[in-house]
């Protein structure tokens, strides 16, 4: 019985009823979004209002502001320090360089003065070579001077020659130098001649000639003869004693 009332009021046939002019739902949709809008403005103000009244802004800016000035600042900083930075490497790789250049300089000076050590022995080797030069009073003809041997490294036996014509204007000549050696190997008498027999040489007012023989370690060399031979003629001879 209830439910029938009830249908009866919500129907055509209910005892009373008007007719309103229905608005369109866009429309609704519209007014609804407007009015949300107005509230949703009205609560952003009262929200900002408040905060300005309590000061909380003004300390965000402050605050703000402080951290971008210790942001510059430390930009700076770290700007100086980059550019402290590049100076000290600059300066490090000019170090560097610097040391470079003085190690080759030390080492192109000894290398130097090692060429001019070497260079000077050289030169007083060939001055006492060639003081023997000068010949004898009324000595004429082939003559051997200056007739040398020496011992290296306990095998290597290092011998030089100057042959020389003491006559002036004196004609091409040429001639073999033939060399024997003499000593003791392990007690016994020992003798050796040059590998490649008599050394062809020609000059014409001096000849220097000069080599090394190598000799078994338990030679014990005591004389050189040195003899200058013109065919099968022999011109001049020299014995070294050692």
């Amino acid at each position: 019985m209830k439910l029938r009332l009830l249908r009866r009021r919500l129907t055509i046939s209910a005892p009373r009823m008007s007719v309103r002019s229905a608005m369109p739902w866009p429309l609704r949709w519209a007014v609804a979004a407007i009015v949300l809008g107005f509230c949703a403005a009205i609560g952003l103000w009262a929200f900002e209002f408040g905060r300005d009244i309590a000061g909380l802004d003004h300390g965000s800016k402050e605050e703000l502001v402080r951290l971008q000035t210790e942001a510059d600042a430390m930009r700076a900083e770290l700007a100086k320090a980059r550019e402290e930075r590049d100076k000290a490497q600059s300066i490090a790789n000019t170090a560097g360089t610097l040391v470079t250049l003085g190690k080759a300089s030390e080492d192109k000076l000894v290398e130097q003065v090692k060429q001019l050590q070497a260079e000077n022995q050289s030169l007083r080797d060939d001055l006492g070579f060639f003081e023997k030069l000068i010949p004898s009073s009324g000595a004429e003809g082939i003559a051997i001077r200056g007739l040398q041997a020496d011992v290296q490294n306990g095998k290597d036996l290092k011998w030089q020659a100057l042959v020389i014509q003491a006559s002036k204007n004196a004609p091409a000549f040429n001639g073999r130098l033939e060399l024997t050696f003499s000593g003791l190997l392990n007690g016994k008498p020992w003798t050796m001649s040059l590998p490649g027999g008599p050394q062809a040489f020609s000059m014409k007012q001096y000849g220097r000639l000069q080599g090394v023989l190598e000799v078994p370690p338990q030679v014990v060399v005591k004389s050189v003869v040195a003899k200058v031979l013109e065919g099968t003629a022999l011109r001049a001879t020299q014995t070294l004693k050692l």
